[in-house]
């Protein structure tokens, strides 16, 4: 399947009733793919699609089927997944290629990696059925996942920086993700294309409204000059541990603990993507 490595889609079933439950399954992604109407998708998932599980076909989960809606964008039979059988719809299904029992958040990695802002959000909606924060807590920053499964070992907040999915890393932390990946959105800054550099800058600013304290950082070390002119004297020494936070940054994390929204209701020159710019001069 899509959010699997591409080394492992080379084995062959031999089982014919294994082939089948194969088939079914396709057919069922093939229909997602079309974005047909959620009442047809959730009949075949219960009476014609079957997936192959430690020897023997079972019904398909929900939690499949919303991995088929992530990666085609199926918003209403997200929404339908979701509120039927809420938090039960985001258990990590086990791995069809070593059947180990699933772990981690594949469904918040996939959500993050095709960019599905919307579904995400709903994702978050339905976490709050959660009962403990504790339990909420982990879910969110998750980093498990089998070694057969893209992206294994990493959290969706460490993913969404990796890919500049600047988005995506808001919700996530208002929604209270550990804002790690620190000196990833800092080498991601320099490293991107241009293209993208806008959206690596929101990621690192997003970061830093969340970030309780600067963790080490041997490359603003090493660099300090260069560093100081890309971030300002204000962040950049808060980063080194020589000064504390800059008056702008504390207002703003006042400000978004109300919700995302209230950043993009700022005007323009405020937003998290100049004011690093303003307070480095640039």
């Amino acid at each position: 399947m899509p959010w699997l490595l591409s080394s492992q889609l080379d084995c062959v079933s031999s089982s014919p009733s294994e082939r089948q439950c194969e088939r079914t399954a396709f057919s069922f992604y093939c229909s997602v793919r079309e974005r047909l109407p959620v009442w047809l998708l959730e009949d075949m998932r219960c009476m014609e699609v079957f997936c192959w599980d430690d020897g023997h076909p079972r019904a398909f989960l929900p939690s499949e089927a919303l991995l088929y809606a992530l990666i085609h964008d199926h918003q209403d039979y997200a929404r339908y997944l979701l509120n039927r059988y809420s938090v039960s719809a985001l258990r990590a299904p086990r791995c069809s290629f070593c059947c180990c029992r699933g772990s981690g958040a594949p469904h918040l990695n996939i959500a993050v990696r095709y960019d599905r802002l919307a579904i995400l959000g709903m994702m978050m909606v339905a976490l709050k059925a959660y009962g403990e924060q504790s339990r909420r807590q982990e879910y969110l920053d998750s980093c498990g996942g089998c070694s057969h499964v893209a992206d294994a070992g990493k959290s969706a907040v460490q993913l969404a920086v990796e890919l500049s999915h600047a988005d995506c890393l808001l919700l996530l932390l208002v929604e209270g993700a550990q804002p790690v990946g620190l000196d990833t959105a800092l080498q991601r800054l320099v490293s991107c294309d241009a293209s993208v550099r806008r959206h690596a800058q929101r990621c690192l600013d997003y970061l830093l409204l969340f970030l309780p304290s600067p963790p080490p950082l041997q490359r603003l070390q090493d660099e300090p000059q260069r560093w100081q002119s890309l971030l300002g004297n204000e962040v950049f020494s808060w980063l080194c541990g020589l000064a504390p936070p800059p008056l702008l940054l504390q207002a703003l994390r006042c400000l978004v603990q109300f919700g995302s929204d209230q950043i993009s209701m700022l005007p323009d020159f405020l937003q998290p993507h100049s004011w690093i710019c303003f307070l480095s001069g640039r």
